[in-house]
């Protein structure tokens, strides 16, 4: 699947995915991807002319650093910044930031994906809740979709997508499969530059590393919905994090139609 927005490798509107009730999600309603710094100008054309209004960035600001997106001035979109710590080890943008020390303490806990998002659910409910107003309530009647997107789009950007489509109802093992679609988009130059770049920091290739950086195996995300499912499932998750009940059922009209 080739990215929908010129100069971005991962995103992609989650419109048509099947709903456990028969019929699929609604287009224009929610957008994921990587990061927007290297949108072209068809790229930027593209963004004009679609329905997104909103643009939350779960980017910290060291990931933005010298990076900033690039949606040029043709019109207003809203932007929302939620920064997730969590998740965000394919945005260390320079080794200066990293002592010696901090480094082998990296390599001696290097977490698998599971235990990312686990330690990401745990502690960005809220987070999440607030990402499911904005799709849910749009201020915008003309320009009411959402673009959710980090460095990657796959990790903060892979569990928010997956927890609102959840939410939604649809289908579990198709939002799985939109999960592990994002290592196919960013194999090649994506995945290629930021491996060059953490060698560039004297950093091993080791394969837990690579799949922080490249990978998104279903088992990851099915960790997560196991996760979820003993806390009450997905829906019950965000009204934990302070979603209303009228917001969650706005949110299902939105996205399940």
């Amino acid at each position: 699947m080739s990215a929908i927005i010129a100069g971005t490798y991962n995103s992609r509107d989650t419109g048509g995915i099947p709903l456990t009730a028969g019929g699929s999600t609604r287009t224009g309603v929610l957008y994921r991807s990587d990061a927007l710094a290297g949108t072209t100008d068809d790229g930027i054309k593209t963004l004009t002319a679609s329905p997104i209004g909103t643009i939350v960035d779960f980017r910290t600001d060291m990931e933005k650093t010298g990076l900033p997106n690039r949606v040029g001035t043709r019109r207003r979109f809203t932007a929302v910044q939620l920064p997730l710590l969590d998740g965000a080890f394919t945005g260390m943008p320079s080794p200066a930031d990293l002592d010696e020390a901090t480094m082998r303490e990296l390599f001696v806990r290097i977490p698998t994906l599971a235990d990312l998002y686990l330690r990401m659910l745990g502690t960005a409910a809220e987070t999440f809740a607030e990402v499911a107003r904005l799709v849910a309530r749009p201020t915008d009647d003309t320009y009411n979709g959402v673009l959710v997107h980090c460095t990657a789009g796959k990790d903060r950007t892979g569990v928010a997508v997956a927890l609102l489509l959840d939410a939604a109802g649809a289908d579990r093992d198709a939002v799985i499969a939109d999960y592990a679609l994002s290592e196919t988009n960013l194999v090649g130059d994506w995945a290629d530059l930021m491996l060059a770049r953490l060698k560039a920091w004297g950093v091993p290739p080791l394969p837990a590393i690579t799949d922080l950086v490249t990978a998104t195996p279903p088992e990851a995300i099915k960790a997560a919905f196991a996760w979820l499912d003993e806390r009450g499932g997905s829906a019950r998750y965000l009204c934990d994090g302070g979603l209303s009940d009228d917001d969650l059922e706005a949110l299902r009209e939105r996205i399940a139609g």
